[in-house]
């Protein structure tokens, strides 16, 4: 396809794809798709070989969020039920995180539900990440503890905090659709606060919440124009109880287009394969890896992941390696500012998509182990 080699010699030159081209990925069919996967694969081995980056999620605080983000398990008024409790000691989270990076994880991400941390909770973040870097002194910590306020950033990244996650999750045209109780602009400014204190920006997106293919490339433009160093791509986990449970929109092959379409349009970032997978992609999780070079180890926030010992075999037997606290995952010009964007309009493209097959509800299980219980985690 003359489409699929011009954007492998844009992706090789980390140059911009038109939207057109961007839409033309999502639009292609299931025939062509290992033909999409082989292309977006030869741009993924140019810039991070067949290495995959191993993250760990703890979660610091679960439920009860004030926020209305119509996609979250622990949303204000979720009926969804998961596991509820109030802040880790710093121990605590050391230890949940400690069974992760014995796991292989070279970043630890520690998260917490709310709109953003109070003055008091910043400093008892800190406390955890001194901890947790006492005893894993090589691990990368990435913080997501919602809106920050001035002056925060500042202070996780003294305390050692490499990065900082705040997903866009949605289009600046959609985004009231999914939240109401902050704006999309709150979104982006965090993020520009977290680059300005010197922490590595992390910024992402939930497919699968009912937008558009033209929402799906708005977002992940903006995310280029915005440069976060990592982009985690969620598939919306439709939890029971939470205004969004009933959208199952995603199959396996829909999901790689998504990934693909990503990979392209941020060819040299830190592409992750995040929250959904297990319940999205399924026995398709493998081929992912050809487009992703970042996946999440283990349970996630509150839903249960794959094993742990399942993704080394699924990473070992795709013909890939766990990426060592050794390497830099990052290409060396990544050190530089954003990228310069082209953009086309997109084309009216008929309605092609497959019939969406019977919800697998049974495929959602809420976890009940790890951190906030006294049992092990999944690592």
């Amino acid at each position: 396809m003359d489409l699929l080699n011009t954007l492998v010699e844009k992706g090789l030159r980390r140059e911009l794809p038109t939207r057109e081209e961007a839409l033309a990925v999502l639009a292609t069919t299931d025939d062509e798709l290992l033909d999409v996967v082989a292309a977006a694969g030869k741009v993924r081995r140019q810039w991070f070989g067949r290495r995959v980056k191993l993250n760990y999620l703890v979660n610091l605080k679960s439920g009860l969020c004030p926020e209305d983000c119509s996609y979250c398990s622990q949303r204000l008024g979720s009926k969804a039920g998961i596991l509820k409790y109030t802040w880790l000691k710093p121990d605590e989270a050391s230890k949940a995180a400690a069974a992760g990076v014995a796991g292989g994880a070279k970043r630890v991400c520690l998260v917490a539900s709310g709109r953003g941390p109070t003055d008091k909770d910043v400093d008892r973040v800190s406390k955890t990440i001194e901890a947790i870097k006492d005893q894993n002194e090589d691990v990368e910590v990435c913080a997501c503890l919602g809106l920050l306020s001035d002056g925060q950033a500042e202070r996780l990244r003294a305390a050692g905090a490499d990065a900082y996650n705040h997903n866009l999750n949605t289009s600046e045209a959609t985004y009231g659709d999914i939240t109401t109780t902050h704006t999309y602009a709150d979104r982006v400014e965090t993020v520009q606060q977290a680059q300005a204190a010197g922490m590595s920006a992390c910024s992402g997106l939930i497919a699968g919440m009912g937008e558009t293919d033209a929402d799906l490339v708005d977002v992940v433009f903006a995310l280029r124009e915005l440069d976060p160093d990592s982009v985690p791509v969620n598939f919306l986990i439709p939890f029971e109880g939470t205004p969004l449970a009933k959208e199952w929109n995603l199959t396996p092959q829909r999901a790689l287009r998504i990934l693909a379409m990503v990979r392209f349009v941020c060819p040299d970032v830190e592409v992750r394969l995040a929250g959904g997978r297990e319940v999205h992609l399924r026995t398709m999780q493998p081929l992912a890896l050809h487009l992703v070079n970042s996946i999440f180890l283990g349970d996630y926030l509150t839903s249960e992941g794959q094993a742990g010992q399942a993704d080394l075999e699924m990473i070992a037997d795709a013909g890939f390696e766990v990426e060592g606290t050794d390497t830099t995952t990052l290409p060396e010009h990544r050190g530089g500012g954003g990228c310069a964007s082209a953009c086309g309009e997109p084309a009216a493209d008929e309605d092609t998509s497959p019939e969406i097959p019977a919800a697998r509800t049974d495929l959602v299980s809420v976890r009940r182990r790890g951190a906030g219980t006294d049992l092990a985690p999944n690592a």
